[in-house]
């Protein structure tokens, strides 16, 4: 009887072992980070991009991180300028300098021209922008793109 009792013991400690650690597989898994800002509005991905904000006017952003990684974006807004957009969803960071926005952070990703040489390239098309981000206006099928550069 003693056995009996010893095994079911066992059992029952092996059973809450592995069911806690399923819990805890499953919560981990499961967990996104949070949205920062209220106002920033983000659906599920649609395809390989994820839909952010609300507005009229729609285009595509895209980010290029050091290592080559993108991560693609459909933009909603009811802004005039790419930067303003950007800047309304937290999607980029920066300081105001004599030619504009300096932009620093893109996707809570941070180039450091002073410590490592890299800077955030803005493009539209394809093409290294003519004017910086904040004197941008959207157009309708044009696609922008900030990429990590030395």
């Amino acid at each position: 009887m003693k056995n009996r009792n010893f095994l079911s013991k066992i059992s029952l400690i092996v059973l809450v072992f592995v069911l806690t650690a399923a819990m805890a597989l499953g919560m981990t898994a499961c967990s996104e980070k949070p949205v920062d800002d209220a106002s920033s509005i983000v659906s599920t991905v649609s395809g390989t991009a994820t839909n952010i904000g609300e507005g009229e006017t729609q285009f595509k952003f895209t980010v290029v991180d050091g290592e080559g990684n993108e991560k693609a974006f459909n933009v909603k807004t009811d802004e005039t300028t790419v930067g303003a957009a950007l800047l309304g969803l937290k999607l980029i960071e920066g300081e105001e300098g004599q030619y504009g926005l300096y932009v620093k952070t893109v996707n809570g990703i941070t180039a450091d021209y002073d410590v490592d040489g890299t800077y955030w390239a803005f493009y539209v098309n394809g093409e290294y922008a003519t004017s910086g981000v904040d004197a941008t206006n959207i157009t309708a099928g044009d696609e922008y793109s900030f990429k990590v550069e030395k």
